[in-house]
């Protein structure tokens, strides 16, 4: 009796790390390489010691390249990924096809109603939430309070184009190795062309008229595209068309930058004394407009959201509800400061007395309540989106215009052959795709 106990007891036991073994899931997730999500993979002992059964194999790739490689595998069902980064542009187009699960039954400490009603809106399609934010973001001015003073000159809160063109001619020192702006020149539809689409909302132009007509041949797009080569030559860096969020991001903190206008998610890296030569000389302003009613600023959530295609989808939403949730917040505040934690996603930290007193808290918060994604132009279109248009073929007509806007930032095209281009290819592929004639 005793051996047979004995023996049961050992098939018992080897039952039983085998069973352990099979529980354990890993997942694979994708993700930008900016800095946010980067300090996410640093605190992962916290998630690891909540969910000892669950392991993480990180994919971490450079915009671009995220979106092309995501973008493929979701369309083909390949199942690489778990949980994957997406943004507000393909949240709603892959949630209509069904390339997304649901996420409306995260635990009840998700507190899904603590969402900016901006961001969840964006998020949702049919009312099924499929992508929380990790975090959102507009964009604004970050410029040098030092190299304005030392100008004579004082940044308004709500500053014209003629303000930052000033601005940027009066901070440029080329002997100094400073520029009087940065902006991103790096073709790819989230790269250049969300700043310049946006920036051209302020000018009166749109990617198309209400009947689908794109309008780079008119007399909006060229102010445009005149306004910003012309600035960008004259008191931008060197190689600026090489130059996206990232690169931008290294200029600035190294000093070399008067102003950048870029996510506002990008303030508490200009403002981090670890990162940044400037930390303590940064302002911030809202984007400029041409008092036609828009300002030159974007909408956009980077958030998590998992595949249809996943076969872990359980353990997928584990770790999204951790990657999301306010308690993840208070991680980030506990480790790095308040001025690090993740904005733009719940109300309840612009309700926090501790993260109102991060100086660039209200013009993040003031910057994502003025953009509006249902009316992003001056006149009427037939699409929503502020730095881009919510049709499946943008991401593909973005990234060719980008091309053709940055050629011509390097000098290798005028303005006017760019828009002529621009609006030749983007007629072209709309006739392709059945929305003209």
């Amino acid at each position: 009796m005793t051996v047979t106990f004995r023996a049961l007891l050992g098939a018992s036991v080897a039952f039983t790390l085998a069973g352990a073994a099979l529980a354990e899931t890993t997942i694979t997730v994708a993700t930008v390489n900016n800095g946010d999500m980067v300090r996410m993979q640093g605190l992962m002992d916290d998630f690891n010691a909540k969910y000892p059964d669950i392991k993480v194999e990180w994919v971490t790739l450079e915009e671009n390249v995220l979106r092309q490689n995501v973008t493929t595998d979701i369309a083909t069902g390949g199942g690489q990924y778990d949980v994957i980064t997406i943004g507000t542009y393909e949240v709603p187009i892959w949630g209509k096809q069904g390339w997304l699960a649901s996420l409306n039954d995260l635990p009840a400490d998700y507190d899904v109603n603590d969402l900016l009603p901006a961001i969840r809106g964006g998020l949702t399609v049919d009312g099924n939430l499929y992508a929380s934010p990790f975090y959102g973001e507009s964009s604004m001015v970050m410029y040098r309070k030092d190299l304005m003073e030392a100008a004579g000159m004082t940044m308004p809160d709500a500053p014209t184009w003629a303000d930052i063109e000033a601005a940027a001619k009066a901070m440029t020192n080329r002997d100094a190795g400073i520029n009087g702006i940065c902006l991103r020149g790096k073709a790819g539809w989230g790269e250049n062309m969300a700043f310049l689409t946006a920036m051209s909302n302020s000018f009166g132009a749109r990617w198309f008229d209400e009947n689908w007509v794109p309008q780079f041949d008119q007399p909006e797009w060229k102010a445009t595209l005149d306004f910003y080569l012309n600035l960008m030559t004259n008191y931008g860096p060197p190689g600026a068309s090489n130059n996206g969020f990232n690169e931008n991001l290294t200029l600035f903190q190294q000093g070399k930058c008067g102003m950048w206008i870029d996510a506002t998610v990008a303030a508490s890296f200009v403002t981090n004394p670890k990162d940044s030569t400037v930390a303590d000389k940064v302002g911030f302003a809202l984007a400029p407009d041409n008092g036609l009613g828009k300002r030159g600023n974007w909408l956009w959530a980077w958030s998590l959201a998992i595949p249809a295609s996943s076969q872990k989808q359980e353990a997928a939403k584990t770790f999204i509800n951790w990657a999301t949730n306010k308690d993840y917040l208070a991680l980030v505040a506990s480790k790095e400061g308040w001025a690090n934690v993740p904005p733009g996603t719940r109300t309840s930290l612009y309700a926090n007395p501790e993260y109102a007193k991060v100086p660039f808290a209200k013009m993040t918060i003031d910057s994502i309540n003025s953009a509006d994604p249902n009316k992003p132009t001056v006149k009427p279109v037939p699409y929503v989106g502020v730095q881009f248009v919510a049709i499946p073929e943008f991401q593909g007509l973005g990234t060719s215009v980008g091309e053709i806007f940055s050629a011509a930032l390097a000098g290798q095209k005028t303005a006017d052959v760019a828009l002529g281009e621009a609006q030749s290819l983007v007629t072209d592929e709309m006739k392709a795709a059945g929305y003209i004639k």
